[in-house]
């Protein structure tokens, strides 16, 4: 989709564990892409600095992270993202903010798990001894609208691959 895409920036927040973003810098690296990690705090995040940054190295796509800060300001980020024509993957969570795609785990799939799990706790089972699951499926939608307007084409598989497209 995203022809000679070599530099990857993880936005994420720097209030939370360093987890998710080591965990995402790893999958990318290993997927052969530079990283640029940049974490915002909150309340109030420089996000204008942290654009004028993925500007700086040349980043050419962001990867925002599901954590507090960046879930609460995602419009600011993606309508940022779209001004300077930088391709977004946001979670399903997000899909409302307007970045171009959104790929993860399904917020309805995830919260029926956690009904089971709370059942299985209020009927007396230790949440120690309950099992640990990956939720599945992952769900993939596709912004036509932010793609247009970012001038990016949507290869017609991916179209096809698609849970959900955004006109």
């Amino acid at each position: 989709m995203i022809p000679g895409l070599r530099r990857v920036a993880l936005l994420g927040d720097q209030g939370v564990s360093e987890a998710l973003i080591n965990a995402s810098e790893a999958q990318a690296v290993a997927m052969g892409l530079q990283t640029i990690r940049l974490r915002v705090a909150a309340p109030n995040p420089d996000l204008e600095g942290a654009f004028a940054a993925f500007r700086q190295e040349q980043a050419d796509a962001l990867l925002v992270l599901e954590e507090p800060v960046v879930g609460v300001h995602a419009k600011s980020i993606a309508a940022l993202a779209a001004r300077d024509r930088l391709p977004t993957i946001f979670a399903p969570s997000r899909v409302g903010a307007g970045g171009l795609i959104a790929y993860g785990t399904s917020q309805a799939a995830s919260i029926r798990r956690m009904a089971v799990f709370v059942d299985k706790v209020l009927k007396g089972a230790k949440p120690g001894d309950l099992s640990v699951e990956r939720v599945a499926p992952y769900e993939l939608i596709v912004n036509l609208k932010t793609a247009r307007e970012i001038g990016i084409t949507i290869p017609p598989e991916l179209l096809k691959r698609a849970d959900q497209v955004i006109q």
